[in-house]
């Protein structure tokens, strides 16, 4: 019986320290969760992209040319490039990519880690019925608390023409992934919609912004 009460009183020593060594593992991260609804009528977004970051750290800027890895999802949905590229910033800390593409009115969950300076979130995918169309919100700050919603136009990656024509385009009806032009503007803009002068129907796949909704909150 003495044996017993003392391993129960050698046990309920320990639990603060056993609680220390659980808190110091944690090590400051927090779990954020990003909700990305598709708001077009007819365009489906392909599985986003998602880093958390630095204050400091642009996936692009308005203006100026897109990089190749931003290009490469832009055109055709390509996630690995821009993941490579991002892991190996040392700006970034987490990144994550979406499981599916999301249809018109469907929302994705994706998770990501943040911890101390390193609290904003990035989030990019394509419009894959376009030439080089995509959604992004750039750096926001993770909430403490509550939820935040931001709300993204379509942005044109600059990196191709928008001849809007099957042969150059990834998405449904096209079908046409890794085919590109060699004409572009050269420069990241606000996206303006499908005007029906190649393949695609404005009735069906055009755009009025923003195309979607992305909320953040942190989960335990």
């Amino acid at each position: 019986m003495n044996k017993t009460l003392s391993l129960v009183a050698a046990l309920m020593m320990a639990l603060p320290l056993l609680s220390s060594v659980v808190r110091a593992a944690d090590n400051g991260y927090r779990t954020v969760e990003i909700v990305v609804t598709n708001l077009t009528k007819g365009q489906i977004i392909s599985p986003p992209v998602v880093a958390s970051h630095r204050d400091g750290f642009e996936l692009f800027q308005l203006g100026h040319p897109a990089s190749p890895e931003l290009a490469g999802l832009a055109e055709d949905a390509a996630t690995d490039p821009l993941v490579a590229a991002l892991r190996a910033n040392r700006r970034v800390l987490d990144v994550a990519v979406g499981g599916g593409p999301i249809l018109p009115g469907q929302s994705a969950r994706i998770r990501i880690r943040t911890r101390g300076s390193h609290d904003r979130i990035t989030v990019a995918g394509m419009l894959v019925t376009t030439n080089d169309t995509f959604f992004a919100v750039r750096g926001a700050q993770a909430p403490r608390s509550g939820k935040r919603t931001l709300r993204s136009p379509g942005y044109d990656a600059g990196s191709e023409e928008n001849n809007e024509s099957c042969t150059y385009i990834p998405g449904p009806p096209c079908g046409n992934g890794g085919v590109r032009t060699t004409a572009s503007e050269g420069y990241v803009y606000i996206g303006n919609g499908i005007h029906g002068i190649g393949n695609l129907r404005p009735s069906e796949f055009h755009w009025l912004n923003p195309v979607a909704d992305v909320t953040l909150r942190e989960v335990h």
